[in-house]
């Protein structure tokens, strides 16, 4: 006859104890399988090894035309040209969006309504559209004027040679942008703490220094991948004033490929610069977020 003993009792409790644990060294310790992961891993790095393989050895793409032109001097200035318009775009969008913004957060229901009618209005209506509206100003309106509204004029002038191609572009590109850049900044605006704002007041600190002290360091984390990405697509979209017959990159890259009927290794070259240039603006993004990020937890 075996003899057996009863489990310990816990003299509290009156229940049986729980058996003693093992020693950390004596745990067998087992990994997760994950087999579907490798499965996916192994799918994805051969299609990206095929693809590749695709890139360097299928002729079709002509590695050497593309080396031949991807910086000559007329590609170059074509960069100069769409880094500009984006530069100018970016500075005049964001300048005129922070105003809109602050109409839209003011107090005032008829700035509020102008704010609101404005963005409405540029969001609405393609961009190609605003870009030939200002190049046709001089069709829509001759001749410009100031003075009392609905009275004497005190001087006025031709509007034929106000807006060229270059300014048509930039003034376009920053009201469109200005649109979007003002509902960011309003955003950002509104996820700062409004007991921020409440004991920035009990203190009498003015509402001007408020705002560029308290308000807009704190709004920028909020802002800056936002407006990071507006930047990006809008240096993308300066692409689209070709249609003005303005020299940025991807209108010389068609002017180059309609006379040497090379076309994938011509757009390939837009392709690079595109890619060096956003890679380079992604960069200077990750700077400056992690200034405005100091004294985040985060």
């Amino acid at each position: 006859m075996a003899l057996t003993s009863d489990p310990p009792v816990d003299p509290l409790t009156k229940e049986p104890a729980a058996p003693a644990a093992l020693p950390a060294a004596d745990l067998v310790v087992v990994p997760v399988r994950h087999p579907w992961r490798w499965v996916a891993v192994a799918a994805t790095a051969v299609l990206l090894v095929q693809f590749a393989h695709g890139l360097v050895t299928n002729p079709g793409w002509e590695w050497d035309v593309f080396a031949a032109f991807f910086s000559t001097e007329t590609i170059l200035k074509a960069v100069w040209v769409t880094l500009q318009l984006t530069f100018y775009g970016t500075a005049l969008g964001f300048a005129i969006g922070i105003v809109v913004a602050f109409m839209r957060l003011s107090a005032s229901p008829f700035l509020r309504s102008v704010a609101f009618g404005y963005i409405w209005a540029f969001r609405s209506i393609p961009l190609i559209v605003q870009l030939l509206f200002w190049f046709n100003l001089a069709y829509l309106y001759k001749e410009l004027s100031v003075g009392i509204p609905f009275g004497p004029r005190f001087f006025s002038f031709d509007t034929m040679g106000l807006v060229g191609e270059m300014s048509a572009a930039v003034l376009g590109l920053a009201l469109h942008q200005a649109a979007y850049a003002a509902e960011i900044v309003r955003g950002g605006v509104l996820a700062v703490d409004e007991g921020q704002l409440q004991a920035a007041a009990s203190l009498g600190i003015p509402k001007l220094r408020q705002v560029r002290r308290i308000i807009l360091p704190q709004a920028m984390r909020s802002i800056l991948p936002n407006a990071a990405n507006e930047v990006i697509s809008l240096f993308k979209g300066t692409s689209i004033v070709s249609v003005m017959a303005i020299g940025e990159l991807f209108y010389q890259v068609q002017v180059v490929y309609g006379r040497n009927g090379r076309v994938v290794p011509l757009l390939m070259v837009a392709t690079a610069w595109y890619i060096l240039l956003t890679t380079a603006l992604s960069v200077v993004q990750h700077y400056v977020e992690r200034h405005y990020a100091k004294g985040s937890t985060r």
